[in-house]
């Protein structure tokens, strides 16, 4: 093993970080809090011949391999206990040309780097709702996010990719080299080796109106509300948290506590057409707050505290609609709860995303209508048990038996929700790939698709 890692060491460009390391508790956290592994091995990579040389190690010691882009994976899978963690945040190249309209990112950058660099060409790219969140797993696991209604998934915008698989070969990939792999990559997340640089194409950012309003919660606002997302041009985007109102230095004493909907909307057009798409969502309150305005896209992003570290119970979903049984339901389980946050996110779909054909990428769920995050988050160990049954019992009441699962949010959650996420022939497919590509299942630690014998 000393060998080895002395090999190793020699071999890189990059960093090798163990236990004794006195920054090792620093770089082996990840963003959940409840997430807490202790890697045999971090290795910070600084190009895809490091990466080779990592998975070379992972597999002549037997270790469990991890891949680390931006660290916020909800079941874990940025790192683990006793194995090696490559940890990709060093990769950081980053080229966007206005021109071609491309922007060619290495998946050590966050969503909020490549989305600045884009925004500052006058391009768009959409990501997701959090700046932070590395570019490595919301582009390998669909990628929904403020422009899902205008310009479709992450992978819908992905021309090409720098994969290193685990035979420690880096292939270029796109739709005419290694195509099969380009189609499995594009949501079928981490399972079928170390994605090193994307290519995405980018769009005409046309003006931005939009932010974030906070509107009172009621069985009404909230169907009114999920109905003006349905109705709105695809240039809107949204998401609503029905949830307890924190204290916030831009809401009335009086309404922190009290269950609202806090709304992010997105509208990438001009901005007399966005204060027009945008007046129906005012009209439902009228707002509490209202924060919407014409002005930079990345403002969709807004600082963040690196020491947050959130721990919570979550389940996502996918529902077909939320009539008043359904807001009833979620107000009801919401004001029974005394955790210090609760919450029910709604995001309306459709658009560009539905217009891809379902077979197109290994994302199935192209006529899903809205995604649904149940969320209660845990003060303290003695408070997971019950935050955990609030969950699970929230989830079963909305539940409509919509097919499929979104793997962007899933934890650990078993086969059955693994097969929701990657249906009948996409499953197929996928394990026909992951057989070509890792007979040996080296990239497990993801929602795994299981070579195919």
């Amino acid at each position: 093993m000393t060998d080895r890692l002395g090999a190793l060491r020699a071999s890189l460009a990059g960093r090798v970080i163990l236990p004794t390391d006195t920054d090792y508790d620093e770089q082996r956290r990840v963003f959940r809090g409840e997430i807490d592994k202790r890697p045999a091995v971090i290795v910070r990579v600084a190009d895809a011949q490091d990466v080779a040389h990592a998975i070379k190690y992972a597999r002549e010691t037997g270790a469990e391999l991890a891949v680390r882009s931006g660290g916020h994976s909800g079941a874990g899978h940025s790192t683990t206990d006793g194995g090696v963690v490559i940890d990709l945040r060093d990769m950081k190249a980053l080229a966007v040309d206005a021109t071609a309209r491309t922007a060619t990112a290495q998946t050590g950058l966050t969503a909020l780097d490549v989305t600045s660099a884009a925004w500052a060409q006058g391009q768009v790219i959409g990501f997701g709702d959090t700046g932070s969140v590395g570019i490595g797993g919301i582009t390998l696991g669909g990628g929904i996010g403020y422009l899902v209604r205008k310009h479709g998934l992450t992978i819908d915008n992905l021309i090409g990719a720098e994969i290193v698989t685990a035979d420690c070969d880096v292939l270029e990939v796109n739709d005419d080299s290694h195509p099969d792999l380009f189609w499995a990559i594009r949501g079928g997340g981490g399972n079928f080796g170390v994605a090193t640089r994307f290519t995405y194409r980018l769009h005409a950012a046309e003006g931005f109106v939009g932010g974030f309003m906070v509107l009172p919660a009621t069985v009404e606002t909230i169907t009114a509300f999920i109905a003006a997302a349905d109705a709105a041009p695809e240039s809107v985007s949204t998401i609503a948290n029905v949830m307890n109102c924190p204290p916030l230095p831009f809401v009335p004493d009086d309404v922190v506590g009290k269950i609202v909907i806090f709304a992010l909307v997105a509208h990438i057009g001009g901005v007399e057409e966005g204060e027009r798409v945008l007046a129906p969502f005012r009209s439902i309150g009228p707002p509490i707050t209202d924060l919407t305005k014409a002005g930079d896209y990345t403002e969709m992003y807004p600082p963040e505290d690196e020491s947050y570290r959130p721990h919570a119970a979550d389940r996502t979903m996918f529902l077909d609609h939320v009539d008043s049984a359904t807001a009833e339901t979620i107000l009801d389980h919401l004001t029974a709860s005394d955790s210090s946050l609760r919450a029910v996110q709604l995001r309306v779909l459709g658009g560009a995303m539905a217009r891809v054909p379902a077979d197109a990428t290994a994302f199935a769920h192209r006529q899903s209508r809205i995604l649904a995050v149940v969320v209660n988050f845990v003060d303290g160990p003695e408070d997971l048990a019950r935050r955990e049954a609030w969950t699970h019992d929230l989830s079963a009441a909305i539940d409509q038996r919509a097919p499929g699962a979104y793997v962007g949010f899933m934890r650990e959650e078993g086969e059955a929700r693994r097969h929701a996420a990657y249906p009948g022939t996409t499953w197929e497919r996928l394990a026909r790939v992951k057989a070509r590509y890792d007979p040996d299942n080296v990239f497990k630690l993801n929602q795994n698709v299981p070579p195919a014998l």
